[in-house]
């Protein structure tokens, strides 16, 4: 009964490449199937029950086949899933993640995305460079070569901007004001194994205003910030523009976002969410980007009358097991030996964080459509 209470009472999920989609309606909500239709509205699915009329918004070039809707098989008890066929004219543009808006020769403030202070006001950068993926340490052993880097730091010069997997590494001389506060990190996050930073002892970046973590500092003048901790702007922006978004939305189309751009540029689809002493936290497989995903929860208090609506947005699905140290060992082994998947560290709070946003995406789903072999599913919108 708790499982069938958090499931949503409509999800839409659509592949814009495959140009089908699967419709699944709550017992409760479907009724009669003989009742139900569904029908191509004005840039919308329309869902007709025999008690109320839903509404899905979908994107531009995104529309239904007419009569293309037929009944799929389903779990007893499980509500009513239909097959949908799809007419796609343009795909949707995934998002971007922060890389994108940090350009040479431009102005950018930093803040915090959780409290929205600005930490550091005005920074220019003559270089922005990325630094080595994750497994590069594991390639030059591969290639039989040494490693020309061994036991040195790769630091940023004071106007570089050197960009990691989940991070950005900046030159830090005490122009942040006081808005940062540094303190010696944690037991966890000592003698990391990062392989691009390796750090023996480290600091923790922390907002003074709200205390959050942000990153590390990993050198006298080097901090390393996560990009699930700040946000970016443009000091050309109006500079009271509140660049604050709902924190946990912020996390999920941020992931998402990365995860997307690292799969096109490197062919990567496996990744293991670690801590940044190198604990694996979350393993996840990156299935599919272009989806459209909509879902409709129980209506709260909000007035009579209104039709109920919801609107497809871009998402990825991925497939995730969580690093128990009393399950899945030899997986998580197993995958962490391989240099086929990609590290991606992040602030511990942050790795339990990503840990929620997937176990409410899997409880909202039907229940046949919640596990894929040994590993949940999820979704993650962009």
């Amino acid at each position: 009964m708790a499982e069938a209470q958090k499931q949503a009472r409509v999800f839409l999920e659509l592949r814009q490449r495959l140009e089908s989609g699967l419709l699944v309606l709550r017992a409760d909500v479907a009724g009669d199937p003989a009742d139900v239709s569904v029908s191509a509205g004005d840039a919308s699915l329309l869902i007709k029950t025999s008690t109320e009329l839903l509404c899905t918004l979908l994107p531009p070039g995104v529309t239904l086949v007419p009569g293309s809707c037929r009944v799929a098989h389903t779990a007893t008890g499980e509500g009513l899933h239909l097959r949908l066929r799809l007419e796609v004219d343009q795909h949707t543009e995934v998002p971007r993640s922060v890389f994108a808006k940090l350009r040479v020769q431009q102005s950018h403030a930093f803040c915090c995305q959780h409290c929205g202070q600005t930490l550091l006001p005005a920074r220019t950068f003559r270089r922005v460079l990325p630094l080595p993926t994750g497994n590069w340490n594991a390639l030059v052993d591969w290639c039989c070569h040494p490693d020309p880097f061994a036991n040195k730091k790769l630091l940023p010069r004071q106007e570089d901007c050197l960009l990691g997997d989940t991070f950005v590494l900046l030159a830090c001389d005490g122009d942040a004001g006081g808005r940062l506060v540094q303190m010696p990190a944690p037991a966890d996050l000592e003698h990391g194994s990062d392989p691009v930073q390796k750090v023996s002892r480290s600091e923790v970046v922390l907002c003074s205003s709200c205390r959050a973590m942000l990153g590390e500092a990993v050198a006298a003048g080097a901090l390393r910030l996560y990009i699930t901790e700040v946000t970016v702007r443009e000091v050309a922006e109006d500079g009271d523009s509140d660049l604050r978004t709902h924190r946990h939305l912020f996390l999920e189309q941020t992931l998402a976002a990365r995860l997307v751009e690292l799969s096109g540029t490197q062919s990567i689809f496996r990744f293991c969410i670690q801590t940044p002493s190198g604990k694996a936290y979350v393993l996840l497989w990156l299935l599919n980007t272009d989806t459209l995903l909509a879902s409709l929860s129980d209506p709260g208090d909000g007035p009579h009358g209104v039709q109920p609506s919801c609107e497809a947005r871009g998402a990825v699905k991925v497939l995730y097991l969580a690093c128990l140290p009393s399950m899945h060992q030899e997986i998580t082994e197993a995958w962490e030996k391989d240099v086929g998947v990609h590290p991606l560290s992040l602030p511990s709070s942050t790795c339990q964080e990503v840990m929620q946003l997937l176990t409410a995406s899997t409880s909202s789903l039907p229940p046949s459509l919640r596990t894929m072999n040994s590993f949940q599913v999820a979704f993650l919108t962009l």
